[in-house]
């Protein structure tokens, strides 16, 4: 029994270790994983490797195939929609419900992010914005008093992590939201919250819709099809 739980053990830390990669971009969509690197660099045998990327995969965040290996899964742009809509309903809610349970100094957190989220969005570092932008959210879904609503918005990103959306000239505006959404909070004005909150969203909805259209439209899209 002991040797079955240390293994168990050992599967979860190697599951949380390769959640932590995707969750700082190491994989890019449709990116293979090198599974005896990982192996090597975690100090582990390919198979707890393997278990871990199982599991990934009847989540939706990895695709693998007989001799050809692990890869990131790729959202389609209606996936990421989907996605996103779901999300705009329940960050809404999240935000409303944080006007009421988030105390001054938590705010004052928020607040503090702001300096490097604009200097990530005037030079359009797409990456370091998005770190800072998961980081700000979650501070609104850990002060959303509700368990079953943070669970719920922790899935939907999860399941977003294998998009990838170019977002760079949308960052100032993504900002200004973020901006618009502590002052909401500081007034604790919960319609104020809940339409930055609806609005923000959109413009992500708006951006894939977008992209999609031009994607759709492109010579080499046209050709594919």
């Amino acid at each position: 029994m002991a040797t079955v739980l240390i293994r168990a053990k050992l599967s979860q830390q190697i599951y949380e270790a390769l959640e932590g990669m995707i969750h700082n971009c190491r994989f890019q969509p449709g990116g293979r994983l090198n599974v005896e690197q990982i192996a090597k660099e975690l100090g582990v045998s390919r198979t707890p490797v393997w278990e871990a990327i199982a599991r990934l995969e009847r989540e939706g965040l990895v695709t693998s195939a007989p001799h050809r290996g692990a890869y990131m899964a790729v959202l389609t742009h209606q996936d990421a929609r989907d996605l996103y809509e779901l999300r705009q309903v329940n960050e809404a809610l999240a935000a409303r419900r944080a006007v009421i349970h988030m105390d001054e100094a938590t705010l004052t957190r928020m607040e503090a992010s702001l300096p490097a989220q604009r200097e990530a969005a005037l030079a359009k570092d797409v990456m370091a914005y998005s770190k800072l932008d998961f980081e700000f959210h979650g501070i609104v879904y850990e002060n959303c008093s509700n368990p079953h609503l943070r669970e719920v918005l922790a899935l939907i990103k999860k399941k977003m992590r294998p998009f990838n959306v170019y977002i760079g000239a949308i960052l100032p505006d993504l900002y200004e939201d973020h901006v618009e959404l502590v002052a909401a909070l500081k007034s604790r004005s919960a319609e104020r919250a809940d339409a930055v909150s609806l609005r923000h969203i959109q413009r992500m909805i708006d951006e894939i819709s977008q992209q999609d259209d031009n994607l759709k439209n492109s010579v080499e899209y046209r050709k594919a099809v």
